[in-house]
């Protein structure tokens, strides 16, 4: 234990009392359980959630996870990311397909079969996995080929066989499009349980064994309390932009705004372009990381190139929005994301959050100053009429030097001008003033 702790310390303090932080505290919260309620398509964003909601329960200790499902369907890549987690999770997983009326198609009856527990409501459907091709042209087409079609169905019949389901209606939700309701689907031993809601589906899976990723746990669901899973800023943007309609409309504009950009430079195409085409590979299953680092590298860039060719601050808002954006994406903004105390987290976030600010603010600064430079008026027009201490004698075909606000310029007059006096700017040739003597009012008057 000790020698732990001290590898710990040697590699990082902070790592080191984040962990310790840990056990006060979670350990209380020990009679609860996760509900992840998903509506809608299975996007990389669903298994990003997935992740962040098994790695919640880990931290918190609860009894297990609950998936309310209601989908049509999603990608197969995020599907089997999605299996792969609940595989590797020590938390039992229950699928529950809710509220009446929903369904489990596709994605969603993979995702059911391959659960820890299965669970139906009253008047739901599973079922309808043959795989499908989309394209913005012909529309979504059935995948018939037949290495596709067997090893989707072995795999979802393999699922089957490690929770002790029926195999071969798991293979037939595949080859054949099969479709059961709650009550079929209980009949032939393709889920454990039907409830009306979800305290009844705790009271029922309760002294359920199931094998997880720990070993063998026994459910002890009854009387905990379910709690409703609240999704963060990072997730909301993700599950916005991963749906399949934004994502394809998304890289399809960026794609040809960057093609646009890149023929006729103007930075405005090709920044949003580029953007675009970010967010759209995103949603289409990029790894968020990635994607979120290419956006802060892109914003950096835009940024730098304000200084290099100023736009009137254009470049740099484009780059403080894509480094937000992308922040957002690349920071989990969830405590259990990370093992540390919640407080730690906050002060963590806030620092970080305080560090854009502050970059943003100067960012700003400078584009302010940049353009008030470039809103003065010449230099030319500030030096005639300004008054200059000569120096040197003056006079046709002689070049001196005069005193002008503390620094020294070369000038010549087409009058003689003695040192010691006053001249008056008339004009600026290169870097030569052109200057006339100077000549007091009394002067003038004088009788």
């Amino acid at each position: 234990m000790y020698s732990e702790q001290n590898e710990l310390f040697s590699f990082s303090l902070v790592i080191l009392l984040a962990f310790l932080v840990v056990p006060c505290g979670t350990a209380t919260l020990t009679n609860q359980v996760l509900v992840l309620r998903i509506d809608g398509p299975i996007t990389s964003s669903t298994a990003e959630l997935v992740a962040e909601v098994l790695q919640a329960a880990e931290i918190r200790r609860t009894h297990a996870v609950v998936i309310q499902l209601n989908t049509p369907g999603g990608l197969l890549s995020a599907t089997i990311d999605i299996i792969d987690k609940i595989e590797r999770s020590p938390v039992p997983v229950v699928t529950y397909v809710s509220p009446q009326g929903a369904r489990a198609w596709s994605a969603g009856a993979f995702i059911l079969v391959g659960s820890h527990v299965a669970a139906m409501a009253p008047y739901t459907i599973a079922g309808s996995s043959q795989p499908v091709s989309y394209s913005p042209v012909g529309g979504s087409q059935p995948i018939n080929d037949t290495k596709t079609i067997n090893a989707l169905s072995l795999f979802i019949a393999e699922r089957a066989r490690l929770h002790a389901r029926n195999e071969t209606a798991a293979r037939a939700f595949v080859e054949h499009n099969l479709n059961l309701n709650e009550e079929a689907a209980l009949r032939y031993r393709v889920i454990e349980v039907v409830a009306r809601s979800i305290d009844e589906l705790l009271f029922k899976i309760d002294g359920m064994t199931v094998e997880t990723a720990a070993g063998k746990v026994t459910l002890r669901t009854a009387g905990s309390s379910p709690i409703q899973y609240s999704v963060g800023l990072r997730l909301l943007l993700l599950h916005v932009i991963s749906d399949p309609l934004i994502a394809s409309i998304a890289l399809l504009i960026g794609m040809y705004a960057l093609i646009f950009g890149l023929s006729a430079p103007g930075h405005t195409a090709e920044v949003i372009g580029a953007f675009l085409l970010i967010i759209g590979l995103l949603g289409l299953g990029l790894s968020v990381n990635i994607g979120a680092l290419l956006l802060i590298i892109v914003g950096a860039i835009l940024m730098i190139g304000e200084a290099y060719a100023p736009t009137h601050g254009l470049l740099a808002g484009t780059g403080v929005f894509f480094v937000v954006v992308g922040s957002l994406l690349l920071i989990p903004f969830e405590a259990s994301q990370w093992s540390i105390s919640a407080g730690w987290y906050i002060s963590f976030i806030t620092v970080v959050l305080s560090a854009a600010s502050v970059i943003g603010a100067f960012t700003i600064f400078m584009v302010y100053k940049v353009f008030r430079a470039r809103m003065k008026r010449p230099v030319m027009g500030e030096l005639v009429g300004e008054k200059v201490e000569v120096i040197d004698k003056l006079g046709p075909g002689i070049v001196g030097f005069v005193k002008y606000r503390g620094e020294y310029w070369r000038a010549r007059s087409s009058e003689n001008i003695e040192p010691g006096t006053e001249a008056e700017i008339v004009a600026k040739e290169g870097p030569i003033l052109i200057v006339r003597a100077r000549v007091a009012w009394r002067e003038v008057f004088k009788v």
